[in-house]
């Protein structure tokens, strides 16, 4: 699966996407094979919570693993993608579709300057590959 151009990416694997002044933050395509099969979910945060770039939004478990999501923006919950908590396995299916995670309301959107395009990306995941 290839890497969205229009989002950007962490090197810790999240995902964001803009549309006006809120971004929409999941984890990408790499992370969840290095997971594999997601087998629980729990969200950290609720609509209105207001957070910092770096703080864990969600939980996600797996066969091989336990991870954090962590936010790769400041900002103020709008929505959680509420239908991941019975559908977490979407989250393996359609990483950049349907298992969106949190969308936020952007309060500082230059952070977005500091993180990497797709292209970057692919590159970086290639890298740890070898």
């Amino acid at each position: 699966m290839s890497n969205p151009s229009n989002f950007k990416f962490t090197k810790t694997d999240e995902w964001v996407s803009v549309e006006g002044n809120v971004a929409t933050i999941g984890v990408s395509d790499y992370a969840q094979s290095q997971l594999s099969d997601i087998v629980y979910l729990e969200f950290l945060v609720e609509p209105g919570d207001e957070f910092s770039k770096g703080d864990s939004l969600v939980t996600l478990e797996s066969v091989k693993a336990a991870a954090d999501v962590s936010s790769p923006v400041s900002g103020k919950v709008v929505e959680i993608n509420e239908a991941l908590t019975d559908d977490f396995e979407a989250v393996n299916a359609d990483p950049f579709g349907r298992a969106w995670m949190v969308k936020v309301e952007l309060s500082d959107p230059s952070e977005l300057d500091s993180l990497m395009s797709a292209d970057a990306y692919t590159t970086y995941c290639e890298e740890r590959d070898h």
